[in-house]
């Protein structure tokens, strides 16, 4: 059958059949009323409250990663413990869910590798993961904070860190000369 024959289903409703050579043509199903449209997916709407459990779909769809991908990650971060049911459907605490965020945040956005965030995050806890995390998070709000309030007139003083704090003249000053090449070079590009 190499053409297209409409066949009727009931009174108003008739539909062309389409021939397997013929791909160019698309399927319809015609009514009286004009062309039937199928309903449109309705939008999920995440209404959990923040300490609930989450499902594997519900963390790829927040950090914008294929499901696999969390599965993978599973298996080379000894951290990522979700909780599995019946069937081995997996559930993320709260807590996993900031550190597949931390994860994340690392390899596509820190630019680091598997291995360098293995590194990173090698011989720690997950609730270590999770408050250095928030730590950092807060200290990088701080200084644009902070930043406003110093008067230009006044040099900004040196940080508390303890690495700071540890750092020789020596090992200080060249740092900042190494910042300055690097300003430099950053004004160079611009």
């Amino acid at each position: 059958m190499n053409t297209n024959t409409p066949k009727k289903l009931n009174n108003d409703t008739t539909f062309t059949v389409q021939s397997d050579s013929d791909s160019a043509q698309r399927q319809q199903r015609v009514s009286s009323y004009g062309t039937i449209e199928m309903p449109k997916k309705k939008e999920k709407k995440n209404q959990k409250a923040e300490g609930a459990f989450r499902t594997i779909s519900e963390v790829a769809d927040l950090l914008d990663v294929q499901q696999h991908v969390l599965r993978f990650w599973e298996t080379k971060f000894s951290q990522i413990r979700p909780l599995k049911r019946g069937g081995g459907r997996r559930y993320y605490r709260p807590e996993d869910v900031a550190l597949l965020q931390r994860i994340h945040h690392l390899l596509y956005t820190e630019g680091y590798t598997i291995k360098g965030v293995q590194k990173l995050l090698k011989g720690q806890s997950k609730g270590q993961i999770v408050a250095n995390a928030q730590a950092e998070a807060e200290n990088q709000n701080q200084p644009a904070q902070t930043a406003a309030k110093i008067p230009a007139d006044q040099p900004e003083k040196t940080p508390s860190s303890p690495v700071a704090k540890s750092l020789s003249e020596g090992q200080r000053s060249a740092l900042e000369s190494v910042l300055e090449e690097l300003k430099d070079l950053r004004s160079a590009v611009k």
